[in-house]
This record gives structure tokens, sequence and C-alpha cells, in this order.
């Protein structure tokens, strides 16, 4: 098994083969997990250089996790700017 994992932008993509049989290409929203059933050998994609690889499902959803995760704790660790009123 192995499987390519690369996102743009809120899409997850990946394209798998199951014991060296290609099980297609896979695209999801960045905010779900990848199932078996969601993998098309009609869906056509080549995964970029940059794509990372995993030896299974179950370690590509871990990663989408942790991913979100990271992201979540950008977000709160960002403050948000501050406004003055000039209006007045």
């Amino acid at each position: 098994m192995g499987f390519y994992l690369w996102l743009e932008g809120d899409l997850a993509w990946a394209q798998g083969a199951y014991e060296y049989r290609p099980m297609g290409a896979a695209v999801i929203s960045a905010s779900d997990l990848f199932q078996r059933r969601d993998f098309s050998p009609r869906r056509a994609a080549r995964p970029p250089s940059w794509a990372r690889q995993y030896a299974s499902l179950g370690h590509l959803n871990a990663q989408l996790q942790e991913v979100r995760t990271i992201a979540e704790k950008t977000r709160r660790n960002v403050e948000p700017p501050i406004h003055t009123d000039r209006r007045r």
C-alpha cells in the first residue's frame, strides 16, 4: 500500500495503490478524512513533486488531523488587528 497526499487550498488530494493495484485518486475537503470509497480509478490526478507519501489510509488521515491542529493553534495565536475609531 502507498498513498500520496497534497493540499490545494481547502481541498485535500490523495492518490493510492493497494497491494500494487492502483486505487486512483480522491479529492475531499481538507476538513474531512479519506475513506476507501473516495478513491476512483477514473479520477486522474498526478501528485506534484512535493506530495508526501504515506503507508496507509490511517497514516494519511492522521497527517490531515495534525495539519488541522497546527492550523487551529496558529489561528488562535494570531492576535486580531487593533482598530481605532477616529470618527469621534
